[in-house]
């Protein structure tokens, strides 16, 4: 039996509805300022997510009649003011913010950090879109960097499978916690490094994790994980969190995919949609080729068409060769008759009669050319003759020898060199004596003492000038 029989009995429910009606009566119309997160876009249209300060956090919610008409699209790490109606949820026993209109309230702390790397890093020119490396069209190794027990590695491979199937390579790492970025970072650059132990180098890395809120990302947004996957000379895809969910990685990454599934679409085409494209090309190929013979052939015809027959073609020149061949006996005949003509009038010039008058008029004619030949070279050898011996004349005239045959001498020192003068000579000096006979020796003696009587001179005799 009770203690207390006088105090209403209430079910689950009709608590949970007194509650309800309670609070939203006690704050119809509020406004909360807080940090977003753990946002969730839900697939029906509302809107999930938490408003947190540093000591507590409020459930939210936005049905999706207020999602579309609100001028702020919620983003974790937001600091907003929600304006709503508080409320409570019987399913959970929480209560809940209703809320109708978002408006910003500034950037949350952990937004200006993140904000704040971004710059650092751009300047750096991690992100650079001239650093982006373009993406192998068929892969053969795909890497792929995420927790080996979710739902991303399940996503990604049956993508593939259908897609595509290619070699996976899965580098097993923690994606959220302490030690998240550390073991992310090191699988990017242990790809980066094959290939080691017979494992193939990958064309293609893939870093992917499901959604969550930002704080469940922050591991892809830590430096270290930036720069491993900036510097990695394998193309890289990131694919972390959902479409609206954005990371650091995502600005250094070569490309980034809104989900994992997205991820495994971009890495490979699809198998089916190759083989029907070369099909296709293949079909385009042999309709483009019996086109162009189908051309060809029409226009074969055409010109068939257009030329004439064989005999047609070679009637006029048959006929202008028979009419050319007549033409050559005709003028063979005349040639061969006019020469026979020349032939015989020059054989009537060769009758002995007729050849020995040519020979007695040559022989004549030679005989008087004969006598006029000595003639003439007798009077031109005289007129050479007479014309020498003037010349031999002028030249006895300006000799030297016609003055020492009057009894002068040419008087030559030891040197070769001509006196000319008495006072060139110096007494004792051998002087050569040149004569019209000869030539004899002297001594140049003394100039005030006379001669001695040497006698008749003959050639190579020696005498003095005394």
């Amino acid at each position: 039996m009770s203690d207390r029989p006088n105090l209403p009995e209430f079910s689950v429910t009709e608590l949970s509805a007194v509650l309800k009606r309670t609070v939203e009566d006690a704050f119809p119309f509020v406004r909360v300022r807080g940090e977003i997160s753990g946002l969730k876009f839900h697939s029906s249209g509302h809107v999930y997510f938490d408003l947190k300060d540093d000591k507590a956090v409020l459930n939210a919610v936005i049905w999706k009649g207020a999602a579309r008409s609100l001028s702020v699209r919620p983003q974790a790490g937001l600091e907003v003011v929600c304006t709503g109606r508080v409320s409570t949820y019987a399913g959970s026993s929480r209560y809940q913010l209703i809320v109708e209109q978002v408006e910003l309230a500034g950037l949350g702390a952990l937004m200006a950090m993140l904000e704040e790397r971004k710059k650092k890093l751009a300047a750096e020119g991690l992100f650079d879109a001239s650093r982006k490396k373009r993406l192998p069209f068929l892969p053969e190794v795909i890497g792929v960097v995420t927790s080996p027990t979710g739902a991303v590695i399940r996503d990604i491979m049956h993508r593939l499978e259908a897609r595509f199937p290619r070699r996976v390579l899965l580098w097993p790492v923690a994606v959220q916690g302490e030690r998240a970025a550390g073991e992310i970072a090191a699988a990017i650059r242990g790809f980066a490094r094959f290939p080691q132990a017979g494992l193939p180098r990958p064309d293609v890395l893939i870093v992917a994790r499901g959604g969550g809120s930002i704080e469940d990302l922050m591991a892809f947004n830590e430096e270290i994980v930036v720069r491993a996957v900036a510097d990695c000379g394998i193309p890289v895809i990131s694919a972390v969190g959902h479409e609206t969910d954005t990371t650091l990685i995502d600005f250094a990454a070569d490309v980034r995919a809104p989900t994992p599934t997205a991820a495994a679409e971009l890495a490979v085409p699809v198998r089916t949609e190759l083989i029907a494209q070369t099909l296709d090309f293949e079909r385009r190929l042999l309709r483009s080729f019996a086109r162009s013979m189908e051309d060809r052939r029409l226009a074969l015809r055409q010109l068939v068409r257009v030329l004439p027959r064989a005999d047609q073609l070679f009637a006029q020149p048959r006929q202008r060769f028979d009419l050319t061949a007549e033409r050559l006996g005709h003028a063979l005949r005349r040639n061969l008759e006019a020469h026979r003509r020349t032939f015989i009038a020059a054989a009537s010039l060769l009758r002995p009669t007729g050849l020995k008058n040519r020979l007695s008029l040559g022989s004549e004619r030679t005989r008087m050319l004969t006598l006029r030949l000595v003639r003439s070279h007798r009077v031109r050898l005289a007129g050479f003759q007479s014309r020498l011996g003037a010349l031999s004349r002028v030249l006895d005239g300006v000799s030297h020898h016609a003055v020492l045959a009057r009894g002068f001498a040419l008087v030559r020192g030891a040197d070769g060199a001509l006196r000319r003068r008495a006072a060139a000579l110096v007494a004792g000096e051998w002087l050569s004596l040149t004569f019209a006979d000869g030539t004899a020796p002297a001594v140049a003696g003394d100039g005030g003492h006379k001669p001695k009587s040497a006698g008749k001179k003959t050639p190579g005799n020696q005498g003095d000038l005394f």
